[in-house]
């Protein structure tokens, strides 16, 4: 239960509140401190503290010999770098959700379900670690480029892929977005514009508006970005990056084809932009699947992954592969930021994809996914909802909602029942004026019994097309 207001907090926020509402003009004297502790029925040193506070809040200034006096109603911040942070915060609300945890139903988290990648492969390296396992780990700083040996292993790894990279040109990360952040600092401006898939991942949304940068949005088709959007976008624009994920894509589900990954690297070189491609569930994909990375071979796309999706959230070690150039600036930015990555979860990172189990891991999960699939697209047909793809990649569905269909509205409603959705206007950039018409569905939940009783009590049903 929280503890009760105090006094003087209490005639601090009844003074406040009369400075904000104009009540207390600017240069208004205060009552003096014998005569406020009589009116509000406290002792002086209580009226003391009072003061004290509203001084420290900004709302009164003290006068020697003279008492205190109002210094005017407290202006809004107009500092671009605040508002920009209250944008960012407001885009990355979704994100907020999915870390606190308070939903009984999680149709809209972004992460599979801990028992599909946590209780197995990582419990008995992480019971090695509990039990105070020595001689893994040196004390002292590490390289700001990362642990050589994962370095390697990512490397070989990437080979498998079609993407030749050497050890030194991989960069470890704190996970997919602190690459995204070291990009964004080292690259962007205030004022630039990107161009990012629409819809988008919302975290890259709201690490773009914290940092000044504007974004026009590539409208994303089932088989990748549209290259007519792309086209125009770029011409418009000038922007000199577009990020996007070519895989299993997120919120979508939907992966690139091979013809149209051709189409978006000619557009590149033809206009001169980088590519940012998120592979977040690249282990989870055919290593001959079409990424831009091996087309490319690293000459303007810079390729960035993650096993936050696949092994663990909380295990935040994610990678970067690029230029000689641009990582040897990565990993400046990286040091200058934050010294280094966590060279102990690195190791783990290392043992686990190296002794023998990753791989038996990664066919379970994508087990498990499969099902999830079949049984998500049962459930949406007997309850009246249209997947916009019914095969997709990943954990995603994007679902259509019926016409008129406020996505917002319909996850508060959802919340009251502690069901989470995640809408689909929060991975549109123009969130005022584009798609109300989506949900993001993590398949892992779709058949909850919970939720399909609340999409059959709240919704309208569709008729099959």
């Amino acid at each position: 239960m929280p503890e009760k207001e105090s006094k003087a907090e209490q005639i601090a926020a009844r003074i406040a509140l009369s400075i904000d509402e104009g009540v207390l003009a600017k240069g208004t004297r205060l009552r003096s401190l014998r005569a406020a502790a009589n009116a509000y029925g406290v002792s002086k040193n209580t009226v003391v503290e009072a003061y004290d506070r509203l001084i420290a809040r900004g709302y009164v200034e003290p006068r020697h010999g003279a008492g205190h006096y109002v210094m005017g109603v407290r202006p809004q911040p107009t500092d671009p770098i605040t508002a920009r942070q209250a944008e960012a915060v407001d885009i990355a609300t979704l994100l907020h959700e999915q870390l606190e945890h308070s939903f009984t139903t999680r149709l809209g988290d972004g992460r599979p379900p801990a028992e599909w990648v946590e209780g197995s492969v990582l419990k008995s390296h992480l019971r090695n670690i509990a039990s105070g396992h020595r001689g893994l780990f040196e004390h002292a700083y590490e390289s700001p480029i990362g642990f050589m040996p994962l370095r390697e292993t990512l490397s070989r790894m990437l080979d498998e892929r079609s993407i030749a990279v050497r050890p030194e040109n991989v960069l470890l990360t704190l996970g997919a977005n602190h690459a995204f952040d070291l990009i964004i600092r080292q690259y962007l401006r205030p004022g630039d514009t990107v161009l990012t898939d629409s819809p988008g991942y919302y975290p890259l949304f709201a690490k773009l508006k914290l940092a000044g940068v504007r974004m026009e949005g590539v409208r994303r088709e089932p088989d990748g970005p549209d290259p007519q959007d792309l086209t125009q976008k770029a011409q418009a624009t000038g922007a000199r990056f577009f990020f996007t994920q070519s895989l299993a894509h997120n919120p979508t589900g939907a992966s690139l084809t091979l013809g149209r990954a051709h189409e978006i690297l000619r557009i590149a070189e033809r206009l001169d932009f980088m590519v940012v491609e998120d592979d977040a569930f690249g282990d989870l994909m055919p290593p001959t699947a079409p990424r831009l990375a091996a087309l490319d071979q690293l000459r303007r796309v810079i390729y960035v992954g993650t096993f936050a999706k696949i092994l663990s959230a909380s295990l935040r070690v994610g990678y970067v592969a690029a230029s000689p150039e641009v990582i040897g600036n990565l990993t400046k930015m990286k040091m200058l930021t934050i010294v280094n990555s966590s060279g102990y979860v690195e190791r783990i990172v290392h043992t686990v994809l190296n002794d023998g189990h990753y791989r038996h891991h990664l066919k379970r999960l994508n087990g498990r996914i499969k099902n999830a699939h079949l049984a998500a697209v049962r459930t949406l047909r007997k309850i009246g909802l249209r997947p916009w793809l019914e095969e997709t990649d990943g954990y995603y569905m994007w679902v259509t909602l019926p016409e008129g269909v406020d996505d917002i509205e319909l996850t508060r409603r959802a919340a009251r029942e502690s069901i989470f959705l995640a809408p689909g206007s929060v991975f549109e950039i123009n969130r005022a004026t584009e798609d109300q018409g989506h949900l993001r569905l993590n398949v892992a939940y779709i058949d909850d019994p919970r939720f399909i009783n609340f999409i059959e009590r709240e919704l309208p049903r569709q008729s099959p097309t």
